[in-house]
């Protein structure tokens, strides 16, 4: 984070712990960052939100600045993954992002224990989540005509 910039207060809840209105303050964050910004039409819900733990930080102006999901093991790969991991226009460069994927992995192995956390990365990102120990599997794919690689990061070392 930049000096200036305050620390996150995160929020943290379960799907059917979600009020209406950060339900619809986190679906607004993702339409704009990947229907809008990425101009691509395609079906954001996806069912895996219903079982997934969602975490959010706002920015001073109260709407969402980060956000991420973390699903459930078995649901969308065999390990928990994070997803839908997005940051609003003008918190980029800011350093959120980055504090952001760190909670969210610390957030994962606090629900899963120590085990290994899977993604599948916009491939202009493959760079920035290696910094937290995300290596590519091989594994690349298009989705909706957005060239991703799915990345692996291995279980954590608790000492």
């Amino acid at each position: 984070m930049k000096r200036d910039e305050p620390a996150p207060r995160w929020s943290w809840a379960h799907f059917d712990g979600l009020g209406p209105g950060d339900l619809y303050d986190i679906l607004e964050l993702r339409t704009a960052v990947f229907i809008v910004e990425q101009h691509c039409a395609y079906q954001d819900t996806d069912g895996a939100d219903r079982v997934a733990h969602h975490l959010w930080a706002r920015g001073q102006d109260g709407k969402i600045a980060a956000y991420l999901r973390v699903v459930p093991p078995g649901v969308k790969y065999s390990e928990p993954s994070l997803g839908r991991i997005a940051t609003s226009l003008s918190s980029r460069r800011s350093g959120l992002g980055r504090a952001l994927v760190r909670e969210g992995i610390a957030r994962a192995e606090r629900l899963y224990g120590p085990c290994p956390i899977r993604i599948g990365a916009q491939r202009y990102l493959l760079k920035f989540y290696a910094e937290f120990g995300f290596v590519s599997t091989g594994f690349e794919y298009d989705e909706d005509d957005i060239p991703h690689t799915e990345m692996l990061r291995e279980a954590s070392r608790k000492t």
